[in-house]
């Protein structure tokens, strides 16, 4: 009981102090309370289907239905009866106290009050960020997902659903992209590009389809990268040593920035792959594999990871803006306008992704286009080798600080059809799939 107590007791500081001096002091005890019985008052809210104020069997039956789980009415009723505090070592208490098979407000607040929930599955229903929407750039820390949804095998579905979105979304805004490797490749203030006169040159030297060279390696490479991305980041938080669903911000980031960075390391060669052949004149390749063979045997293998120094560089300032700037977004609509659900609704949705990816490509941009010019070097007839260094003093010299921003308009132009075709596809196959989380 003593050690029990000790652990609960322990889980309250730490979710409790801000200031992170292993203590925690009236003030930061106050705001763990005000904001603990926040989260509380939305999980509470979003059990009770029929707003009588009261949580019976039939509401958890169809709460854990929603998730993908299916219990009796009498497994429902023992969950209302008797909850064992922390684990399953804990003491058995009694949040239904007055034994009417309901659990009013008062019951469920002073039940879970001192018991720190980090682990809100609405939340993470509902927020879903990195899996829903993609902009191109596969840098963004991973999503969490429910114990449910790991029990249910409904993770891998929602996988597949950001897979297919991702998929249609990057072929949609290809004209777009493939327009910024050219700007971050070939313009200069000599030769000063812009998005109509691009599209006009793109046009005139290879027609209409080659407005999309580039983006079937750009959409193969998907299904590898979020794969690998994924299971390095379940493998990091074992490492990092956390059983929490949800974790803190810093432990997200850690986690997810290096599971980037092992997915990135072994896709990479796909993102070399996909800028010489974004940049590729007509007929100059038969295709990826041609390309691959014709880089292979004149530039050797250590062609396929130029400008690899300045992608690892990158994920940490995408990722951690990203991440920070939706978060501090996602948690200011909670403490305002969640009242009944921590459903932000589609508008929100959009607007945070696009607001929090559009900050992170901000932060990263000159590493990307640092690491586009490397990657392009030998495809740009007598350029010499440069580091990456070199290639920053060069641009700074030449151009000034606004040559580390070529090609932002067009990236910034594709970002809202971007995020939006993603959430639609995603939603659309995620309900051809069998999943209902909403």
């Amino acid at each position: 009981m003593h050690n029990v107590l000790e652990f609960s007791a322990a889980k309250i500081v730490k979710a409790g102090d801000k200031d992170l001096d292993g203590q925690l002091d009236f003030e930061e005890f106050v705001h763990y309370l005000q904001d603990h019985e926040k989260k509380l008052r939305l999980v509470f809210k979003s059990l009770d289907k029929k707003n009588d104020g009261r949580i019976d069997a039939q509401e958890i039956v169809q709460s854990l239905r929603d998730l993908g789980v299916k219990i009796s009415e009498q497994q429902a009723e023992k969950i209302l009866k008797r909850i064992r505090t922390g684990h399953f070592w804990g003491p058995v208490t009694y949040m239904d106290k007055n034994g009417t098979m309901t659990i009013d407000w008062n019951e469920w607040r002073d039940y879970h009050l001192l018991h720190p929930v980090e682990n809100i599955p609405e939340i993470i229903l509902y927020w879903k960020h990195s899996t829903i929407f993609d902009v191109g750039e596969n840098l963004t820390v991973p999503d969490e997902f429910t114990v449910e949804e790991r029990q249910t095998g409904m993770w891998w579905r929602h996988l597949v659903a950001g897979g297919g979105a991702g998929a249609v979304s990057r072929t949609c805004t290809a004209p777009l992209d493939r327009l910024k490797v050219l700007m971050q490749v070939h313009a200069s203030r000599s030769n000063n590009m812009c998005i109509i006169g691009g599209f006009t040159q793109m046009i005139r030297e290879g027609g209409p389809r080659s407005l999309w060279r580039g983006n079937g390696i750009n959409v193969l490479k998907i299904a590898p990268e979020s794969a690998i991305k994924f299971m390095a980041y379940e493998q990091i938080k074992r490492f990092i040593g956390t059983d929490q669903e949800m974790l803190r911000i810093h432990e997200r980031l850690l986690a997810g920035s290096l599971a980037g960075a092992i997915a990135q390391s072994s896709i990479y060669p796909m993102e070399v792959l996909k800028t010489r052949m974004a940049l590729r004149k007509t007929g100059q390749y038969s295709g990826m594999l041609d390309c691959a063979k014709n880089i292979l045997t004149k530039e050797g293998m250590s062609a396929f990871y130029k400008g690899y120094i300045p992608n690892m560089l990158g994920i940490i300032p995408y990722a951690g803006i990203d991440l920070a700037v939706y978060e501090t977004l996602k948690n200011t609509w909670l403490q305002r306008y969640a009242v009944n659900s921590a459903d932000p609704g589609v508008f929100v949705l959009l607007a945070c992704g696009t607001i929090s990816s559009t900050c992170g490509q901000l932060a990263s941009y000159p590493l990307a286009l640092v690491r586009t010019r490397m990657q392009a070097q030998a495809s740009v007839e007598g350029a010499p080798e440069v580091t990456m260094r070199g290639l920053f003093k060069h641009i700074l010299k030449t151009e000034g600080a606004f040559g580390l921003y070529r090609g932002l308009a067009p990236n910034f132009m594709k970002v809202i059809p971007a995020v939006s075709i993603s959430y639609v596809v995603y939603e659309n196959l995620k309900m051809t799939l069998g999943v209902d989380s909403r």
